[in-house]
């Protein structure tokens, strides 16, 4: 048996610490650790703004990420940021990360090093591989194997996740339909895998907070108005430009309603000329990124989320507990999440007449869309960030007890 530790030491690695999904998890992940059992270190990428090639962040989210990372070392979170840790592939940045790495996990001595998405797991697990880290876990937060990258760069990141996944203790996945596709891709074998749902603070998302018609009104937006809207980072994996089409489509047959985006990202400029284009503008609102994400959300009739690959889209649960009935395209994750026909309905990926046949039928039947809203907010509490943290915990506590490493502070077990 190894020496007993008076705390476990855990570290956490991700590229871009924004607003996206995969960093909120991430954030809620290393906040909420106990810290009586757990000293927590995280490593992160210097974006936003964009390193990664991405559009810069606005000063809203900017200033929510600041905010994210004050509340981390508050709850005792030592934080190391990384210039070179970026999400594109660079040679040079990619080898000097990985030297950061090894010399950071060789100072820290961890007992668990924990990646977050494919480039981090990538040389975060091999640094800890080389730095004899007893146990490695990695949350692929969706994958990479179709939507985001070309032919040569998809097939090299399988190769590199099968590889490392032979050196990984446990994989953990957010859906089981991402589970799934890792085992059709054939990256390891299904006991490395864990289910574990990315966790939501639902607190800011109850629909008896907000005023939708105050809400409405202050944007100009006509009350009698039916309001679709939809939250994501503006970028071609999250299938935006369908959702205008679609929009046009109903337009030119006589639907009156809005089509409202809330993200920013490098596509912002392509989808405003595309509504420009297509004769839309008047109906379309781009909001950018804001930090009152449940306050715009107040005031959707409907939630879509168009995305070409989504490991499970956390903000979809958001817009459940929000009491909205969601169309959602029907790929990865999301199917675990939205029921069609009971809390939504799910759509083809990239089918603009599908989503315009969904958008008009539930833009004609208010009744339908408060019986899947109501339905949603059944559902919503099952993904709360509570629940995550827990299921992560007892995982660590599995893998420390396989590894033989115990752990004497106040609360360990």
């Amino acid at each position: 048996m190894n020496p007993p530790c008076n705390k476990i030491k855990v570290i956490h690695v991700i590229t871009r610490f924004d607003k996206g999904g995969s960093a909120e998890n991430t954030f809620i992940t290393v906040r909420d650790l106990d810290k009586a059992r757990y000293d927590v270190v995280l490593i992160k990428g210097t974006s936003p703004p964009g390193n990664s090639g991405d559009k810069e962040s606005g000063d809203s989210e900017n200033e929510a990420v600041q905010a994210n990372i004050a509340a981390a070392r508050k709850h005792h979170v030592r934080l190391i940021c990384l210039r070179h840790l970026v999400r594109d592939l660079r040679l040079f940045s990619d080898l000097a990360t990985f030297f950061s790495l090894l010399q950071i996990i060789r100072r820290e001595k961890p007992h668990i090093v924990h990646t977050h998405t494919s480039k981090a797991g990538i040389l975060g697990r091999w640094a800890a591989w080389f730095c004899r880290v007893p146990i490695i876990v990695h949350t692929p937060h969706g994958h990479v194997f179709w939507g985001y990258f070309g032919a040569w760069q998809t097939r090299l990141f399988i190769l590199l996740e099968r590889w490392t996944a032979r050196i990984t203790d446990a994989i953990v996945t957010l859906t089981p339909q991402e589970k799934e596709d890792h085992l059709r891709f054939r990256i390891a074998p299904e006991e490395k895998f864990t289910v574990i749902h990315s966790g939501i603070d639902l607190r800011m998302f109850r629909a008896d907070l907000y005023q939708p018609s105050e809400a409405k009104a202050f944007l100009g937006i006509p009350p009698e108005m039916t309001v679709v809207g939809t939250v994501g980072r503006l970028t071609s994996v999250k299938g935006q430009e369908v959702l205008i089409r679609a929009a046009s489509e109903l337009i030119r047959r006589g639907e009156k309603f809005f089509l409202v985006l809330l993200g920013d990202g490098e596509l912002r400029r392509d989808l405003e000329q595309l509504a420009l284009r297509l004769g839309i503008a008047e109906a379309v609102r781009f909001f950018g990124w804001r930090p009152d994400v449940a306050q715009v959300m107040a005031l959707f009739d409907i939630f879509c989320l168009p995305s070409r690959n989504e490991g499970m889209g956390k903000v979809l649960v958001e817009a459940m507990a929000m009491g909205k009935p969601i169309i959602a395209s029907s790929i990865g994750g999301i199917p675990d999440i939205v029921r069609s026909g009971e809390n939504g309905i799910l759509v083809p990926v990239g089918d603009t007449a599908a989503w315009a046949e969904a958008i008009a039928r539930l833009c004609r039947d208010p009744e339908e869309r408060r019986r899947m809203g109501d339905a949603g907010m059944q559902m919503a509490p099952r993904y709360s960030s509570e629940e995550m943290v827990k299921m992560i915990d007892q995982l660590y506590g599995k893998l420390l007890n396989e590894n033989n490493i115990v752990c004497t502070s106040e609360n360990g077990r």
